[in-house]
Formats: structure tokens, C-alpha cells, sequence
């Protein structure tokens, strides 16, 4: 039998709530979820994953989606401050893994600039997911050495259409893009001119996990023409896979 202890009063958790899919919550946040007083989750957690919350427990939601905050950053701390002062067990909850690319660091160094105790539970973050969904490995022995994960999302005043690495794009590597965007055009002439063929593979992924997720399989010559689906989208690019490529039938 695991025994795994209750939210605490008075302490942070800043939660992992993976891809979307319920199933794949660690037993650790599905059991922070049932046992803490605040849980203040991000846009992209599903219905289905704060269902899981305690009955009694107050949710407010604090997304940040498409350019229009429903609360700023400093907000956020503040209400980090102010519950677990009152002496609330808050959960923090991001979907994938609050370590990527999930503001975690800015938290962070507020909770410990004002000694709040915390802790970090890791999630899946959703480039393992598709790679899962797609039984494809990111990295291989004879094709992919490198794995690099990026974000053409970046802070106010610093947005750029693709991440930047020094010189040409490393040889054997995949490169998986969070939140890239509705830009595709740009994005693959900018990758195109790093250094990455145009005819690389490169799959889309919609909602990964979800019953609404949708993969769309093409290469990057070809992407600014790619029907991907909705937001959330993550990219996958390059040769390890393209077995994936010529299995899965687009859109």
C-alpha cells in the first residue's frame, strides 16, 4: 500500500497536471488534488482533472492564453501569499510539467524571497506524451542524438517566431516546438534558413491526449499549409520521425 501524505497547511505545491489526460496524473498530484484547500490551475487543465479536487476546495482559475491574462503574474503571487499565509495547502497546477516552460521560476523565487515552503511535483510534459501517442521515440541511436526542447513564446518584448540556438541547427536532432503559433509560414522559412532541410519530417499534434486531440503529418516545406487544429498544438521535427511520417495519415 502507498502512503502518500496530505496537502500540508500553510504550503505550496507547484503541480505537474501532465497533458490533459486524467489517467496520466502522477499519484502524487491526483492526491494533492483530493486533500488541498486552494488550487489555482492554468487554463489548459481540464474540467476532467479538477473534478478530481476536494469537494470543499475554493479553485480559482489563473490562466494566461493568447495574449489576454485573465490575471497578471504579480497576481499570482499574491494569491500564493495571501492563502498560504492564511494557512491554506495551495496547489499550484500546470499542465504538463510545471518545469517546463511553466513561469515555475518566477514562483519559485517569490516563495522563497517570502519563506513560503514548497514543493515541485513533477508531470508529463507533452512532448513525452505525443511521442507516446505516436509510438515514436525522440531520440535514436542511429538517426536523432539530440533532443531539443523550444518555444516561439517568449516574454513581452522578446517574441520571436522560432528559438534560437548558436549557428546552423545541430545534425541529429529532434526539435519539439511548444506554443508555436499560428505563424507556420514563418516559422518554417526561419527553420528552413537555420539550416534544417525542407523536406524534414514534422508532425503537428492538437490537443495532445485529449479526446479532441488531432496529428497532422507533413514536412517542413509543407507546413505553412497544414491543417493542425486548435490550441494547444506542439511541433515535432526531424528525422527520427519519419517512420511515424509515412505510418500516420494526415489530418
Amino acid at each position: 500500500m502507498i502512503s502518500i501524505p496530505d496537502a500540508e497547511a500553510g504550503h505550496v505545491y507547484l503541480v505537474g497536471a501532465g497533458p490533459g489526460d486524467p489517467a496520466l496524473l502522477t499519484l502524487r498530484a491526483a492526491h494533492l488534488l483530493k486533500t488541498a484547500d486552494v488550487i489555482l490551475p492554468d487554463d489548459l487543465v481540464s474540467d476532467e482533472i479538477l473534478a478530481l479536487s476536494s469537494p470543499t476546495a475554493l479553485i480559482i482559475p489563473v490562466g494566461k492564453r493568447c495574449g489576454q491574462p485573465r490575471i497578471t503574474q504579480a497576481g499570482i503571487h499574491e494569491l500564493l501569499l495571501e492563502h498560504s499565509s492564511n494557512g491554506s495547502s495551495v496547489v499550484r497546477l500546470k499542465s504538463g510539467d510545471p518545469l517546463v516552460f511553466g513561469r515555475a521560476a518566477e514562483e519559485i523565487a517569490f516563495l522563497r524571497e517570502h519563506a513560503i515552503p514548497f514543493e515541485i511535483v513533477p508531470g508529463i510534459t507533452a512532448a513525452f506524451a505525443v511521442a507516446a501517442t505516436l509510438e515514436t521515440p525522440l531520440t535514436d541511436r542511429t538517426r536523432a542524438s539530440k533532443l531539443i526542447l523550444a518555444t516561439a513564446h517568449h516574454a513581452a518584448g522578446k517574441l520571436s517566431l522560432t528559438p534560437s540556438w548558436s549557428g546552423a541547427f545541430p545534425n541529429e536532432a529532434t526539435l519539439v516546438i511548444y506554443m508555436p503559433g499560428r505563424h507556420f509560414e514563418a516559422l518554417a522559412q526561419d527553420l528552413i534558413a537555420s539550416g534544417i532541410p525542407p523536406t524534414t519530417p514534422c508532425t503537428a499534434v492538437s490537443k495532445a491526449s485529449t479526446p479532441n486531440e488531432r496529428i497532422h503529418t507533413t514536412t517542413l516545406a509543407t507546413l505553412a499549409s497544414a491543417d493542425v487544429g486548435p490550441a494547444p498544438v506542439i511541433l515535432l521535427i526531424g528525422p527520427a520521425i519519419a517512420q511515424q511520417t509515412s505510418q500516420q495519415p494526415a489530418g
